[in-house]
């Protein structure tokens, strides 16, 4: 019964993750993405993709105060998801704005000091996805996946400052300060569980 319950919530989970992009195909077919929809659809990716890494990083604070362990079996899925709407956005960037232009794509990325954080958010996005299996736990050992995982805390770093920077062009802050907040929140309650566990462990 439980596992049939964790597959359907699993399925349940894919199913809502991937209504963002079926609007967007849907969207695109039908000619609904507004005047600009090669702009509409690459800023939709990198919206989604900043979402879903709050979630992801949100699993565990959620799993530890409700006391719920099974919350941290979705956590791999939302990061998985994350990853893939990273890959959209990076693509819809190189394809519809650059037009596979790989010298073009190569001289913005040393231009752009937002698209030079971009592209490194997903590179170091790209190990994590990579090696987020349990085979990956198993070759690398848990200590030292556990620190190639915590990778992920620069890259949220990363993804705001992307956001930011893409924004200041429009003076328009109002979306990055609520993830710049709900980012900062989550780190900051690891680090805070972090000084607990080192004052309680230099206590005994």
């Amino acid at each position: 019964l439980l596992k049939h319950w964790a597959m359907t919530a699993r399925l349940f989970l894919a199913s809502l993750c991937l209504l963002p992009l079926g609007w967007l195909v849907w969207g695109a077919v039908n000619d609904a993405l507004g005047a600009n929809p090669a702009e509409y659809l690459i800023r939709a990716t990198g919206d989604w993709t900043l979402r879903l890494l709050c979630l992801t990083l949100a699993v565990t604070p959620l799993r530890v105060h409700f006391a719920w362990p099974a919350l941290a079996k979705f956590r791999r899925m939302l990061g998985l998801f994350t990853y893939f709407y990273a890959l959209l956005h990076v693509l819809g960037y190189s394809w519809l704005d650059m037009g596979f232009a790989l010298d073009d794509i190569a001289h913005d990325i040393a231009k752009r000091p937002f698209i030079l954080v971009g592209f490194t958010a997903l590179v170091l996005l790209t190990p994590l996805a990579a090696t987020s299996f349990h085979r990956a736990i198993r070759a690398l050992g848990a200590r030292r996946w556990q620190l190639l995982h915590k990778t992920v805390y620069l890259v949220a770093v990363l993804a705001v400052l992307h956001f930011f920077w893409m924004r200041s062009a429009k003076n328009n802050f109002a979306e990055v300060w609520l993830y710049a907040g709900i980012l900062s929140a989550l780190l900051g309650w690891r680090i805070r569980r972090w000084f607990q566990r080192t004052r309680d462990s230099q206590a005994i």
